[in-house]
């Protein structure tokens, strides 16, 4: 876990950045310290702003952090995601590192930007920028949310509903969840196999298929 003075900074840094920037800044820290855990969220500052709380589980950002390879990670900044109630967030992440060079948390910044986004819908017609058509990512509010969410860009991945899929196209599902580190979820077995109307047996066989 993360402890003493790095934890002590990261909680004083949370509260600080929030503070600066008002309410519609939230600072969360995950801790990843002991590989993934359900409660990763250990400090979060503006909590209202994504419905989350300190003891709270992962994003898709602390999966594929998990899940990946920590050499390549990069810290990803000032990228759009979306909350469950549709909100939108300009957000930042920062994967923090020990002396091993090893992820052992996740500093990320979330600013809800909706009010200012209505308002320059309202200045569109008098600037003269390209409009932005990648989809934000959404911020799951809990780790049940985030497998439904995973499931569903396997199926928009697949192209068609679980019902005309074959063999192939679930295994494309399959792995897709796999590589997005959706498996490290407890029991995320159990409902991608119920989902997909395959056992637990084929789950793994589609899994390592090649």
């Amino acid at each position: 876990m993360l402890q003493g003075l790095t934890f002590d900074f990261l909680k004083r840094l949370a509260k600080g950045i929030s503070q600066q920037f008002g309410n519609n800044c939230e600072v969360v820290v995950h801790d990843l310290s002991n590989n993934f855990t359900e409660s990763s969220i250990v400090i979060i500052e503006n909590g209202h702003v994504t419905s989350r709380k300190a003891g709270d589980g992962p994003s898709l950002v602390v999966l594929e952090a998990l899940h990946g390879d920590h050499s390549k990670l990069k810290d990803h900044l000032n990228y759009l995601t979306k909350t469950r109630d549709g909100k939108i967030l300009k957000s930042s992440t920062i994967y923090i590192r020990d002396e091993k060079n090893d992820v052992v948390g996740i500093f990320s910044i979330n600013y809800d930007i909706t009010g200012l986004l209505m308002i320059e819908n309202s200045l569109k017609p008098l600037i003269a920028t390209e409009p932005d058509t990648k989809e934000p990512e959404r911020i799951a509010q809990n780790v049940n949310d985030l497998l439904d969410e995973l499931i569903e860009q396997s199926v928009q991945l697949v192209g068609k509903p679980v019902a005309l899929m074959n063999k192939d196209d679930k295994i494309k599902a399959i792995q897709f969840l796999n590589n997005t580190g959706a498996f490290l979820i407890t029991k995320s077995g159990d409902k991608v196999s119920k989902y997909f109307g395959i056992s637990k047996y084929t789950l793994y066989s589609y899994i390592d298929a090649k």
